[in-house]
């Protein structure tokens, strides 16, 4: 039995549905942030989209954040949303993770 992608019954490609999670999580940026450099890079989508997104795979990405960090990579403390239901910041040590 083959496993169902969580990308499926989403309008946007898996690529940039990553970046734009990875960049909410990884990075102290806000919504309409990662929003306005999406846009700056030709991709409109909404902070709303970007919400629900990150609603939606935010706890998908994060065990790959964290499952990097134990393999050994160091690196200085940055915050990485952990909760997706809270803006809370988690401490997090990983700074080179690249999912897209």
């Amino acid at each position: 039995m083959t496993k169902r992608s969580p990308f499926k019954c989403f309008k946007g490609s898996p690529e940039i549905i990553r970046l734009a999670v990875m960049l909410y999580i990884r990075f102290p940026l806000s919504l309409r942030n990662v929003e306005d450099l999406l846009h700056e890079r030709g991709i409109e989508i909404s902070h709303e989209t970007v919400r629900s997104w990150w609603q939606r795979f935010g706890p998908l990405i994060v065990p790959l954040l964290r499952a990097r960090r134990i393999e050994g990579e160091q690196s200085s403390n940055r915050p990485v949303r952990s909760d997706p239901s809270s803006n809370r910041c988690a401490w997090d040590s990983n700074s080179s993770i690249s999912l897209c």
